[in-house]
C-alpha cells in the first residue's frame, strides 16, 4: 500500500480495511487480520494499526471479540457507504467538479469513462 501525503495514515488504513469489506474480501461476521499481521502487510506500526481499528470500531464498521481479534459488523457496509458518500460529496465532487470546468470535460464524456471504468474493473461487483 502506499500512502498519500493528504490524509493521516491511520486513514488511508480505515479507507484500506472498508474496501475490503466493501468488495467482499472480508465478509460480515467474518474475523479480520489482526493488529500485527495488517501492520506487517502494510509496514507501519502496529499502534497505527490499533488507532484505526478504534476507529473504525467506534464507527459501527468492526467490532471486537475480547482475545480472539476483530471482525466485520453486520451493518458494516452501510455505515462506510454513509461516511465515504458524506465525506465524498463534501470534499472530492467539489474539487471534481473544479477540474471538469477548468478542463472543458463535459457530463457525456465521464459517464462514458465511468461505464467504461465499471466495465474493465467491476465486472463481478454488485452494487448492494
Amino acid at each position: 500500500m502506499e500512502f498519500k501525503s493528504k490524509d493521516a495514515i491511520y486513514m488511508q488504513i480505515a479507507d484500506y480495511v472498508n474496501e475490503h469489506i466493501l468488495l467482499g474480501r472480508w465478509a460480515v461476521n467474518e474475523k479480520i487480520p489482526s493488529v500485527r499481521e495488517l501492520a506487517a502487510d502494510l509496514q507501519v506500526n502496529p499502534n497505527t494499526v490499533m488507532r484505526t481499528y478504534e476507529h473504525l470500531q467506534q464507527s459501527g464498521v468492526i467490532f471486537n471479540k475480547r482475545g480472539i481479534g476483530f471482525f466485520v459488523a453486520e451493518q458494516a457496509k452501510r455505515h462506510i457507504k454513509k461516511q465515504q458518500r458524506e465525506r465524498f460529496l463534501d470534499r472530492d465532487l467539489p474539487e471534481f467538479f473544479r477540474n471538469m470546468y477548468l478542463l472543458g470535460i463535459s457530463p457525456d464524456e465521464i459517464a462514458a469513462r465511468y461505464q467504461a471504468y465499471l466495465n474493465e474493473n467491476y465486472t463481478d461487483h454488485e452494487d448492494e
